[in-house]
């Protein structure tokens, strides 16, 4: 099993490489931070490529996919890269940050998925993994950039689905709920069913496996995400406002 995965070098990324691994896949290993990343490989066991890049660069992100293509066959392409920024519109100079929310979140993941979709309908199989959130569901306060671009995820892995429909490959969107990661270790509020990587990625691989459409991680967040969709908007507006809102960053990670 060959296993491209964008966002390795920490978080959910590494999480679902390191399963991988020991499941005995090769992995192509994409993020920004090279020593990181060759440090991750070098604990895995098996034989693993690295590549150091930043995927809104798209013509390398390209290029290290059809680098991994010519070594063989892929099985499995996980875009798990992913940035969250607090944001707020009342200040200009938040459209900078929206930007690259975007851009990172949605644009990369389509990025990603490009040049394996043809080699794959020629094989007719393989498996397309969008890294999508609860926090689509519903606007969380501070985060319009994050859930905008979570909620976008989300539809645009479904149009996806519905694109390759007559066809043999699965698209499958995986959307977590709170999973303890450098991304929501400095969240300044409560985060029920908070859930470890290491159980985040088995849990998620069961669900590709399984070529589940969509899959909410852990499930009790699946429950909450269903009853969210459902609650008046006063209601919801008054609750998510008093819940505590994310940081506003004034510069870009």
């Amino acid at each position: 099993m060959r296993v491209f995965i964008t966002g390795a070098s920490s978080g959910l990324g590494q999480a679902l490489a390191t399963a991988y691994a020991r499941q005995g896949a090769q992995l192509a290993l994409i993020g920004r931070r090279r020593q990181k990343l060759e440090k991750l490989a070098a604990s895995l066991p098996g034989q693993h490529t690295v590549y150091a890049l930043d995927i809104m660069d798209r013509a390398a992100l390209h290029h290290a996919a059809n680098d991994f293509l010519a070594r063989g066959d892929v099985d499995i392409v996980i875009a798990c890269a992913g940035i969250s920024i607090g944001t707020l519109t009342e200040y200009e100079e938040d459209f900078a940050q929206f930007q690259k929310v975007i851009n990172t979140n949605l644009l990369a993941m389509v990025a990603t998925f490009e040049p394996f979709i043809k080699p794959m309908k020629a094989r007719n199989r393989g498996t397309l993994v969008g890294i999508s959130s609860v926090a689509g569901v519903r606007g969380l306060p501070g985060s319009s950039a994050y859930s905008a671009s979570k909620a976008a995820t989300t539809t645009y892995l479904e149009s996806l689905r519905v694109d390759l429909h007559d066809t043999r490959l699965k698209v499958v969107t995986i959307a977590p709920g709170f999973i303890d990661t450098p991304m929501t270790q400095h969240n300044p509020y409560k985060m029920p069913f908070l859930m470890q990587a290491d159980a985040f990625a088995e849990a998620a691989i069961r669900a590709i496996d399984k070529g589940s459409s969509y899959t909410v991680i852990p499930w009790q967040m699946g429950v909450v995400a269903k009853l969210l969709k459902w609650v008046p908007n006063p209601v919801y507006d008054y609750f998510a406002f008093k819940s505590g809102r994310k940081p506003r960053s004034d510069s870009l990670p």
